[in-house]
């Protein structure tokens, strides 16, 4: 009986265990899918030049910064053409070692060339995300 006690302790611990681990990682999916979603959502305004809308995904200190949606329209079509029409999206690792969370994205730009993209993102008082920057390299290989 002893024997059998101690076997049920250690599956009912190991359960626990896996329980608990499966727990930490749910918060950090749904985390994860939030970040994707606000950048698929400022990419989808780009698509339809609704500068409007995609201002609203900026961070306050972004939105400051810029002060109009016209001026944040020019920055992007200055510096971020990529972004704005891009021809392929790929969400790769999220990035959760530094003060905010950093998603990191491949692009095929309008002009065929692979870029990584760096979106730092900053969570508001609501619980929603906002992009506080983003920093872009480009990529050696379309393979990325």
């Amino acid at each position: 009986m002893t024997e059998r006690n101690g076997m049920m302790r250690s599956i009912l611990g190991r359960f626990l265990v896996l329980f608990g681990l499966l727990l930490a990682a749910f918060p950090a999916a749904a985390q994860d899918a939030e970040i994707r979603a606000t950048i698929n959502r400022q990419l989808d305004a780009f698509q339809r030049d609704d500068w409007s809308e995609a201002f609203t995904y900026a961070s306050p200190d972004l939105r400051q910064l810029f002060g109009t949606p016209e001026r944040f329209r020019d920055m992007v079509l200055g510096g971020y053409r990529t972004v704005h029409r891009p021809q392929q999206v790929s969400f790769r690792e999220l990035d959760l070692s530094g003060l905010r969370p950093v998603q990191i994205v491949f692009f095929i730009g309008p002009d065929g060339l692979a870029y990584l993209a760096a979106y730092e993102m900053e969570q508001q008082a609501d619980g929603s995300w906002r992009i506080s920057g983003v920093q872009m390299i480009r990529a050696a290989d379309k393979a990325v």
